[in-house]
């Protein structure tokens, strides 16, 4: 069978930066990238409806690597999508893809010192076998193939188009009709503006209150850099000051969260007025940062809300009606199209797993330093950061990849493995940070970390970058060892 030095699982933002980082570090090694679909992009390809964006800059979500130069840092999916190929191209990544590779399953062998993937490839559904001596998984955390959705009661009876987010039909039409958006996440936020141009009007019916945060759709600061100093210099410079701001507002939030509050109120006041009812369609009863708080660039949300081509509605769902939704006050909301954008299913794992023949669940795993798990060897999976950007975190676990792989070559190890053998502590979930529905709802398809180090998943950028780039490696938890 094909064999290669590393097999990346995923075609997005981490398995592109992955692969990237090998060229760079480890010039020589051999990688394939197998994507199940039919494009590179992952979620950037995979969401089509109107308006799609990142909710974080893209000096940060962008690669440590690779500048990013268009003049928007809050980016479209469509920009993100042409960043994205160009780093394929400048890389010369082309023919390491393969597209249409869906993995089954995944299996380690000891003896062998490799893992063996199984997959099934293209429309006929042809399944083969490849090896590798290295796993990195670089396939997100929720569910591709469907998103969350509650039992909304006459839901069947609805005689319009009940559309959902993670697959938005290429040719609805929605001008001059009119729109009800069931959630309040970032999803919706973004859809309702954009829908508002063209619909009859857009309703953004949520059940509780989501905190918003306004800043522009471009940085005048990373803009004025770009032209003074080259391109590399200015947009490290960007990073890092946009760095420490993501830092420091979350700080705020955690060592004041009721003077946050009142900042994020105050937000909305100044976008809607003092006559708009802030206090039950914008103030959640938790804290920032309990859930994500959703941006809203140059205030799009709050100008729909303005102008009256938007409206929002709190409230909780009696039934679905042949001609709308009926609330539990007994309001009726008339719709023509119904948007369900009720949160994601979270999915650690999208192929079965096998450790020398033993069955591996995710909710059995325990991680260690949020990127390697206990006793499964050869495999770093890819979570970034929960309160920042992303790709923060998978560019160092790709530096730290190339480091385990680099320690291998120079002891002769066949694989690293992290034991966990006589080791105590109490299981924590994996994410602690936020407490958003969908993350309650998946607890038990996620791996657990401990209480102490390195078990741990910080979930934390300058934490990480002290355990990335300078922690011992032989720490005498991660154990190499040379081939049986």
């Amino acid at each position: 069978m094909e064999h290669v030095n590393v097999l990346i699982i995923g075609a997005g933002v981490s398995g592109i930066g992955a692969a990237c980082h090998l060229r760079m570090r480890t010039p020589g090694r051999s990688f394939a990238i197998l994507e199940a679909r039919e494009k590179l992009g992952g979620t950037w390809d995979l969401f089509r409806y109107p308006g799609i964006r990142s909710d974080s800059d893209m000096y940060t979500f962008g690669f440590a690597f690779k500048p990013w130069v268009e003049e928007r840092d809050i980016a479209t999916g469509e920009a993100i999508l042409r960043y994205l190929h160009e780093t394929v191209e400048e890389y010369g990544l082309r023919e390491a893809i393969r597209y249409r590779h869906t993995v089954e399953k995944v299996s380690w062998s000891s003896d062998d010192a490799r893992w063996v993937a199984t997959v099934r490839r293209g429309e006929a559904d042809e399944r083969f076998q490849m090896s590798a001596d290295f796993l990195v998984t670089g396939t997100g955390y929720y569910d591709y193939d469907k998103g969350h959705q509650p039992d909304f009661p006459g839901l069947d009876e609805f005689e319009g188009d009940v559309v959902y987010p993670q697959h938005w039909p290429e040719h609805l039409d929605y001008k001059g009709k009119r729109v009800v958006v069931i959630g309040s996440g970032a999803t919706a936020v973004t859809l309702v503006p954009s829908m508002a141009h063209d619909a009859a009007h857009v309703t953004m019916l949520q059940r509780s209150p989501t905190y918003m945060y306004v800043r522009p759709w471009v940085d005048d600061a990373a803009v004025l850099l770009r032209k003074l100093l080259p391109s590399k210099l200015a947009y490290r410079l960007t990073r890092l000051k946009n760095v420490a701001l993501q830092r420091g507002v979350y700080a705020y939030t955690q060592l004041a969260p009721q003077r946050a509050r009142a900042m994020l109120r105050e937000m909305a006041e100044e976008g809607l007025g003092p006559d708009f009812d802030i206090d039950r369609h914008f103030t959640p009863e938790y804290d920032p940062w309990d859930q994500r708080i959703c941006l809203d660039p140059d205030g799009d949300l709050f100008a729909a809300l303005r102008s009256g081509s938007a409206s929002v509605v709190t409230a909780t769902i009696d039934r679905i009606t042949k001609d709308g939704i009926r609330l539990s006050s007994g309001e009726t909301l008339a719709a023509d199209i119904i948007v369900s954008a009720t949160g994601l299913e979270l999915k650690f794992l999208k192929f079965e797993m096998e450790v020398d023949g033993r069955a591996i669940s995710p909710s059995d795993l325990v991680t260690y330093k949020g990127v390697m798990c206990a006793d499964v060897p050869n495999w770093i999976f890819v979570f970034g950061y929960t309160s920042a950007s992303w790709t923060l975190k998978a560019d160092l676990v790709f530096e730290y990849l190339c480091r385990v792989l680099k320690h291998m070559d120079d002891g002769g190890f066949a694989y690293a493995v992290p034991r966990l053998r006589g080791v105590g502590g109490e299981r924590r979930p994996f994410i602690t940070r936020l407490k958003s529905g969908y993350i309650a709802r998946g607890a038990d398809r996620m791996p657990a970390q401990l209480d102490r180090a390195p078990w741990l998943n910080h979930d934390e950028y300058l934490q990480d970058i002290l355990l990335f780039r300078r922690g011992k490696l032989d720490d005498g938890t991660l154990h190499f060892a040379r081939k049986r």
